[in-house]
This record gives structure tokens, C-alpha cells and sequence, in this order.
């Protein structure tokens, strides 16, 4: 809609245009991150990307889109989404969703 070519979009993605095909095809996920960038080249909301989806089979349920974007939509919340994925250790990243798990169970009315 904006007349951006594949490459010109991998390009301020800091991606390849092959990558950007495989994401179009849905060979491979797309990073939360990588996301936000391409709704901020794309001067769209994060939402953007998940518009009718509640609306199709099989789609996301129970506002699975509105609680990503609210998270991706914070400062903390995209670093954690940038951060994450490069915990190389399985078990660590288990501790860190157990710790924020404990974390929201003590704010818990």
C-alpha cells in the first residue's frame, strides 16, 4: 500500500528480502520486535497485523492480539520481546517466566 519494494522493507528492518518473503509465506514467525519495527516503518499500530483474526477459525482467542500489543507497546515490554528469544539456556528462561509469574501472583488482589 505504501510502494515499498521487499528490499526497500528488509532494508529498514536491518533484514534480508528473503526473510521478508518467508514471513510473507509464514515459513517463519516473526519476532515481537521485528514487529514493532515494520508497524513503525509501516506508520501503523502493532494491531495492525492482527486485525480480524478473532474473526476467523482457528484464530487468536481471548484477546491474546490486545494483551501482545499492550505488551509490545511499552518500552520494557519490547526489550523484554527483543531480549528473551537470546537466552540461549532453556531452564533459564523458564526461571524468568517463573519469576514474573511470582511476580504478578504477589500484586494479585
Amino acid at each position: 500500500m505504501m510502494g515499498l519494494s521487499q528490499t526497500q522493507v528488509a532494508d529498514a528492518l536491518g533484514i534480508t528480502f528473503q526473510q521478508i518473503q518467508k514471513y510473507e509465506r509464514g515459513a517463519n514467525r516473526i519476532s515481537a520486535s521485528k514487529l514493532y519495527d515494520a508497524a513503525k516503518l509501516l506508520q501503523a499500530p502493532v494491531s495492525y497485523f492482527f486485525e480480524g483474526l478473532e474473526d476467523t477459525d482457528g484464530g487468536i482467542e481471548d484477546g491474546f492480539a490486545q494483551r501482545m500489543t499492550e505488551f509490545v507497546s511499552t518500552p520494557e515490554g519490547l526489550e523484554l520481546a527483543s531480549l528473551f528469544p537470546r537466552l540461549a539456556d532453556r531452564r533459564l528462561r523458564r526461571r524468568v517466566v517463573d519469576l514474573v509469574r511470582a511476580m504478578v501472583d504477589d500484586e494479585a488482589p
